[in-house]
Parts: structure tokens; C-alpha cells; sequence
């Protein structure tokens, strides 16, 4: 059985001629014939090259691994008891699930409270605006990705050093606008945005309190990359130092693109070339330039390389360190490299439980740790926080809340076109009547409600049910407030999942 999904997928836009004989280990049709045309990934290679790396349409999508990995959170059930309550008074008035208390911080050196144990990992694309926002409402915070001041056209540079960007401004005041003293909104940046100084401008002249340092790129091994089709704009790109292949200053180059001959300019990212020398020194200059909370972003690297990481944020009191596991959604990365490569998130967690649990015994401070890949339900919200107890205080949902504010926002315009689909017209005809969760909102903002687009009303509603739901399964478990969750809230279904993580079956606890 291959884990790996075939020579087919709608994140390329391709499929199989023949799916239903396929021959496993090459992903290809059991019988290639002559006549084929080619919808498969070979097909679509054979006419767009390497452009059949990447996924179909990025500046619309989002995407995810298609791989099986042979341990994910479906390979455990959350256990379940009768007999006690923890966190809460022995009074069945007190111990319910709407009692249970999920708030929790976020921040090591200066913690800031957050309803509930979730954060937004990085995103500054699709519907951004919703994205922020609906933190806001929610009380979480929520991360805006690197790389964002290449998408400003208003953006000013002197001297090698971000001077203006208009687009970053419209970022925090899109969450600040709706911010009621929960959550806070972090700036992440890559290698070429230290360059170019993004977060001292970010933190100096827009008042960012809270910074985000991407050690790689995250879930994705590879360095961020885009086809750039236009010269100028190649070498506007060039010149704030950015990496373009095939340089296009040079005059060879310049006649053949005119001539359409040779490669698209393509704009690559710099892999950070950083030092744990150099990251110390690195996050006690942003916290003296006036950062209260500095963050490291990481994925499934080598666990020598994440053990290290977690030193460096031990030794320089990293406020969050959050570590991607493969299989999440992700931007625009290869696709084989979203399916082949890193380690999965259940195994990922494993390897971070087991460092911060020699850095216990070693009397070694613990870093604050969030978990991210693939996250998308109240139920694997549980599993990763009671894997990862009791090191493990967050987790970064990403894909699934992007999916939340895009839908709210296109209900909300099928709403303003009189084309709402039959499935939400039963609900009424208005934002208020369609979107359940409108009314809590109301109470909170009053008239100022009507401006909250609904986008965000649909990310919020998302956390809602995300909170709400995680509620019931922790006082299904008798656990009443997060401090309260342990490894032992989970049991593997499968051996290879009671092997990994080292956790009792059903029959051994009866044995045991």
C-alpha cells in the first residue's frame, strides 16, 4: 500500500485517466495508452513544466497534503470517566460544560489573557481582512505572515530599511478596529524582512507589541518563491535585495524576455542563514527596540535542529514557539514537498514532548509551545493539547479558520445578491437571521455590529463551536479547566500509535 497520493490531484487541477487501475508504487495508470492527452501530473508537466511543481491557482486556494501519514489524531480516542471532578466544585450545578474554563495567555514575559487555548498561525493572503478580525472578536491571537510588504504597492524604502507600508497599517488597524483586551496581533518575519528591518519599523512607527522570528519556512522546507512576469517589477524587487533569477538588469536577458525567449522571473526568498549566536542577540534587540512578546515559528526539522531551537527559546525566554507539522495547509509550496517531506504532526509533538520532558529533568526552563498542522475540530484541539500535556499550551489552527471567514464572507454576499443557497435560506434573509452566532456578537458591540463583515462573523461562530465543543468533551472527561488535561485523556486505537507515543491501550490500563 503506498501512503503517497497518485500521479492525480485536484491541488494541481490534474486527474487520472483511469483511477480505478492504478499501479501503486508509480501513482500512474495500470495502462498508459497511446492516445492519452494527459490530465495527470505527467500530462500537465509534459505541457507546463516545472510550473506543475506548484498548485493550481495559489492566489485563490489553499492547500493541503493529500499523503496518508500512518499516525494522525484519528488514531486515538479521548477516554472518558464517571467516577470525580477536577478543576471544579463537587456540585453538579458547577460542574457543567458551560462552567468549564478554557482562557488561558499568551506570552512568557509579558502574558496577555486569550479566550480559549488557540492561535492563528501566519496567513496575509485570501480573505485577510476576515482573518483578522474575527481574532479580534474571538480573543485569540493570530499571526500575519512574512513577506507581506512585497504585496504593497505603496510600500517606501530608504536606505535599504522599511520607511512606509501602507498595507501593513491596514493590517493591525483591520484587528485593532474590534479588539476588546484579548488576544494581540503578531508580526511574523523571514530572513529578507529583518533585511529590510520590517519589525522595528513595525514595532516602532505601528505599535506592534508582539513579533514572530520564521526560523525556515515553517512546514515547508523550501524558500518562499513567485513568478514575477513583470520586468519592472522584477527589478523593483532586485534592487530592495531581493533574490530574482535570471537577473533582469542583465542585457541578454533583456532582449530574450522581449523576445519572449528564456525563463518568467521568478522572486526566491532567502533561507535565514542564522546562527544561535545570532538569535539570541537578535531577539534581545527586538525586545529592547519595544517588543513585549517575541515568538519563534519552526516545523518538523530534524529533531537535533528542534531540540536546539527550543534551547535557544529557553535561554532568551521565548514568549511562544510554535512548530508546524507536515500535512497542514499551507500557501503556495511545492506539492510533493507539502506530501513528502518533514515529519507528521503526531510525530512531531512526540519528538517536542519528549526534548521539554529531558529539559525538566535537566532543570532547563520550558519555552511555551503551540502545535500546528492540520487542526481543524474541537476533538483534535483536544488530542493535541493532552499528546503534548504538559508542555504543549496552544494550538494554532489555520487552514480550517482561513475556511470559516471565507465562507461567512461569500454567504454574506450571496446575502447582499438575493442568491443565498437553499441550504442557508431555510435560516431567513438577513445577516442576523442567517448567522446563528450574530446575537452573542450584538451584545458585545451593539450598533457597531452591523460593520463587522461577514466574514468574520463566520470565523468567529467557528471558534465558537471550536470552544464550545471542546468544552463538552473536557467535562465529558471530568476536566474542568485546562491545567487539568494529562497524556492519560487519550488512548491509541492502533499499535503503531501506542508504539510511538509510548501511551497506554484499553487493555493495558484493564491490565495495568
Amino acid at each position: 500500500m503506498s501512503y503517497s497520493p497518485y500521479q492525480a490531484s485536484s491541488v494541481t487541477h490534474t486527474r487520472l485517466r483511469d483511477p480505478k487501475h492504478v499501479c501503486d508504487i508509480s501513482g500512474m495508470c495500470a495502462i498508459c495508452t497511446g492516445d492519452c492527452i494527459g490530465p495527470c501530473e505527467i500530462g500537465l508537466s509534459a505541457i507546463r513544466g516545472t510550473e506543475a511543481l506548484y498548485p493550481y491557482a495559489s492566489d485563490r486556494n489553499q492547500f493541503a497534503s493529500e499523503k496518508i501519514y500512518p499516525v494522525d489524531f484519528s488514531h486515538f480516542n479521548i477516554n472518558g470517566r464517571v467516577f470525580g471532578v477536577e478543576g471544579s466544585p463537587f456540585d453538579r450545578y458547577e460542574a457543567t460544560f458551560p462552567k468549564v474554563d478554557i482562557s488561558s495567555y499568551f506570552g512568557l514575559v509579558n502574558p496577555v489573557d486569550i479566550s480559549s487555548p488557540v492561535i492563528l498561525p501566519a496567513m496575509a493572503k485570501l480573505a485577510w481582512k476576515e482573518y483578522y478580525t474575527g481574532a479580534a472578536l474571538s480573543g485569540i491571537p493570530v499571526v500575519i505572515g512574512e513577506a507581506v510588504i512585497t504585496k504593497d504597492p505603496g510600500l517606501v524604502v530608504e536606505n535599504g530599511r522599511v520607511k512606509s507600508s501602507p498595507l501593513l497599517q491596514e493590517m493591525v488597524d483591520t484587528y485593532r478596529r474590534f479588539y476588546r483586551g484579548k488576544g494581540d496581533i503578531v508580526l511574523q518575519a523571514n530572513a529578507d524582512d529583518e533585511r529590510l528591518g520590517v519589525l522595528e519599523y513595525a514595532i516602532e512607527e505601528l505599535g506592534f507589541t508582539s513579533v514572530e522570528l520564521k526560523l525556515g519556512q515553517a512546514a515547508k522546507g523550501i524558500q518562499g518563491m513567485g513568478n514575477i512576469p513583470d520586468r519592472e517589477k522584477a527589478v523593483h524587487l532586485k534592487h530592495l535585495g531581493y533574490i530574482i533569477t535570471p537577473d533582469p538588469e542583465d542585457p541578454k536577458v533583456i532582449e530574450n524576455f522581449s523576445k519572449g525567449i528564456g525563463p518568467v522571473f521568478l522572486r526566491v526568498d532567502s533561507l535565514p542563514l542564522w546562527t544561535p549566536e545570532y538569535l539570541t542577540q537578535r531577539i534581545e534587540e527586538l525586545r529592547n527596540a519595544g517588543a513585549q512578546r517575541v515568538c519563534l515559528k519552526t516545523g518538523p526539522f530534524d529533531p537535533r535542529d528542534i531540540e536546539t531551537i527550543l534551547k535557544i527559546a529557553s535561554q532568551s525566554h521565548i514568549d511562544l514557539v510554535t512548530l508546524d507539522g507536515a500535512g497542514g495547509g499551507t500557501g503556495h509550496s511545492p506539492v510533493k514537498m507539502m506530501n513528502e517531506w518533514g515529519m507528521p504532526t503526531v510525530t512531531l509533538e512526540v519528538i517536542v514532548h519528549r526534548i521539554l520532558e529531558k529539559f525538566e529533568r535537566e532543570g532547563i526552563p520550558l519555552p511555551p509551545v503551540a502545535i500546528a498542522g492540520g487542526f481543524a475540530s474541537e476533538d483534535q484541539v483536544f488530542k493535541g493539547l493532552a499528546l503534548g500535556a504538559p508542555y504543549v499550551s496552544l494550538i494554532a489552527i489555520g487552514r480550517s479558520a482561513m475556511a470559516a471567514a471565507t465562507v461567512g464572507r461569500q454567504v454574506g454576499l450571496a446575502l447582499k445578491n438575493g442568491k443565498l443557497p437553499e441550504m442557508y435560506s431555510s435560516y431567513g434573509c438577513t445577516v442576523e437571521e442567517v448567522f446563528a452566532d450574530y446575537r452573542l456578537l450584538k451584545g458585545e458591540y451593539g450598533s457597531e455590529t452591523d460593520k463587522i463583515p461577514t466574514g468574520a462573523i463566520g470565523l468567529y461562530s467557528y471558534m465558537n463551536r471550536i470552544s464550545t465543543g471542546l468544552k463538552q468533551l473536557m467535562a465529558l472527561n471530568r476536566k474542568f479547566s485546562l491545567s487539568h488535561i494529562t497524556r492519560e485523556d487519550i488512548i491509541p486505537l492502533t499499535s503503531a500509535a501506542a508504539d510511538m507515543t509510548g501511551l497506554p491501550t484499553y487493555i493495558d490500563i484493564l491490565k495495568g
